[in-house]
């Protein structure tokens, strides 16, 4: 906290002073007191005067994110100041979506997606607002109701709150040009399955560590889904990620089998 909203809350100077002489506060850039153990992060934005936000709030916040440039991002308004002289931040200068209270060292999730949308490619950012959404730290109407630069906005459009995974993000708007209904978290056989798209292709994504009991259960989902009459493919992480093309290639091939049409054979969903 600052030392002034300390002596607002009742704790003097002299108070302040004895409990840095006694070890249990530290003083920290121009102001600001921190218990011992405060998290390096949140100093280095309390002792340059900006406040942690982007991916690297995202990822404090628990929210799905592909990868990372290493550096921490920090935002600041031209009043602010920036770090200075250190390669391991990114700055972001730029007018707060939601105005940040003096005493604040973490940005607002609305800002946070503001900036992401604007420092990341496209399917990147979809999944860390869709990832926010489905944790509940935002909610569409909110983000409605915000003055978003057209980046943002269009995210804020697009996204959903059904994925569990920013893997099944990137999903919907590369697959798109096929113009099929592709339905995300639909539940068939007493079991999600992450997308169906048309009325019986179903496409499940392994995460990076399915392994184990969960393998086990999946692949009896997946052979009730044959016998019910649904086209399973079954992809992983890596591919996703990595080798989309040859996911891409595996779903067309699908669609120009016909294996997304229903048939008229048995089961429902």
């Amino acid at each position: 906290m600052r030392a002034r909203s300390l002596r607002t809350a009742g704790h003097s100077p002299h108070y302040q002073a004895l409990a840095v002489e006694a070890g249990e506060l530290k003083r920290v850039g121009h102001g600001w007191l921190a218990v011992p153990d405060i998290d390096p992060q949140l100093e280095a934005a309390a002792e340059d005067g900006v406040v942690l936000t982007c991916i690297t709030e995202a990822r404090r916040l628990g929210l799905w994110i592909l990868q990372s440039d290493g550096k921490v991002h920090v935002g600041t308004t031209s009043h602010g100041r920036a770090p200075a002289g250190s390669p391991r931040h990114h700055v972001h200068w730029s007018r707060p979506v939601v105005p940040r209270h003096p005493d604040a060292l973490v940005d607002p999730i609305e800002n946070v997606l503001a900036l992401v949308a604007y420092c990341l490619p496209h399917d990147e950012a979809l999944a860390i607002w869709e990832s926010a959404l489905n944790k509940g730290l935002v909610s569409a109407e909110v983000l409605r109701g915000l003055s978003f630069g057209p980046a943002a906005r269009g995210l804020r459009d697009e996204c959903t709150p059904w994925s569990d995974s920013g893997l099944e993000s990137f999903v919907t708007p590369r697959l798109r040009f096929l113009r099929l209904r592709i339905v995300p978290q639909v539940w068939i056989a007493d079991h999600r399955v992450d997308f169906l798209i048309g009325d019986r292709l179903v496409l499940q994504i392994d995460g990076a560590t399915h392994a184990g009991e969960q393998r086990d259960v999946d692949n009896y989902h997946d052979a009730l889904l044959k016998l019910m009459g649904y086209h399973v493919i079954r992809v992983g992480y890596h591919q996703v990620v990595d080798r989309w093309h040859e996911v891409q290639d595996l779903l067309m091939r699908a669609v120009a089998q016909g294996l997304h049409h229903d048939r008229g054979r048995g089961g429902s969903h």
